[in-house]
Order: structure tokens, then sequence, then C-alpha cells
């Protein structure tokens, strides 16, 4: 038996959010890509994307974890930034294909350091983004309860 209410992936505005998102995230990392320049035979356009979209992912995931359930700011700000502008600006295929052109290119230690490093990296940028939204929420969280105290 149906409730009547649609899944939130089945609604127009959930839709629209990521789809808007994710327009300005592939438009973002189509612009970058064409003013970073290549490090010789390797391109680093897309590295550099995806472990700038991995902070933003890292940070965006912490500092939307603490806002108030039950409010839809949270789940909004989740579809547009994060599965819409991060989901459109990274791209890992781009990465494996790079990987395999420099493998095809006869560049196989470049071909490894870049793949597994962007991966690496992305990681420990994904942590970073965690840790400075937690200290940032942290140190905005302490100043509310300093507000609160003086105003009592």
């Amino acid at each position: 038996m149906s409730t009547g209410i649609r899944p939130s992936y089945l609604r127009w505005g959930p839709i629209g959010l990521v789809a808007l998102g994710g327009a300005a995230g592939a438009a973002s990392r189509e612009g970058l890509s064409l003013v970073i320049p290549n490090l010789g035979s390797v391109p680093v356009a897309i590295p550099i994307i995806n472990v700038v979209g991995a902070f933003l992912l890292g940070y965006l995931y912490e500092a939307v974890t603490r806002l108030d359930k039950a409010r839809p700011t949270g789940a909004n700000l989740k579809l547009l930034l994060g599965t819409g502008f991060c989901g459109g600006f990274t791209t890992y295929s781009s990465l494996a294909t790079d990987t395999a052109v420099l493998f095809r290119d006869g560049l196989p230690w470049p071909a490894v350091i870049y793949a597994l490093g962007t991966v690496l990296v992305g990681a420990c940028a994904t942590w970073a983004g965690i840790a400075i939204a937690t200290a940032v929420n942290n140190r905005s969280g302490q100043h509310r309860k300093d507000e609160q105290e003086d105003a009592t």
C-alpha cells in the first residue's frame, strides 16, 4: 500500500538541486581544466580538481552533519553541493583515462604515481576538510555558548 509520499529522488525539487549543483560543478571543472597547464606530458588539472573536490566534500560532510535535522537545509545542501556540485566537479573517470594514456605513452611510473597519488592525497584532503570543519564548528559553537552566557 502506498503512503502517497514519493521518495526524494523522485521529486522535482531535489532533482533540480542536484541538476543545478551538477551543472555548476561540471562548468567549474571545465573552466579550471582549461586554465591549469600540464606539467610536461602529465596532465595535472584533473588531480588538482579531484583533490579540491575531496576537501570540499569532507568539509561539507562535517558542516552539514551538525545542522538542525528538523529543517530541510542540511538535506538540501547535501543534494546541491555534495551530490550535485562535487559530483559534477570531480571526475575519477577522467583520472582513469589520463592514467591509461600515460601508460599507453610509455610512462608507467608517472601513471602509477598519478593515479595512486591522486587517490591518497584526495583521502588526506577529505580528512583535512572534516578536521577543519570540526574546528570551525567547535569554535563557532563555543562562541555561541559564550554569547548565551553573557546574555544571562
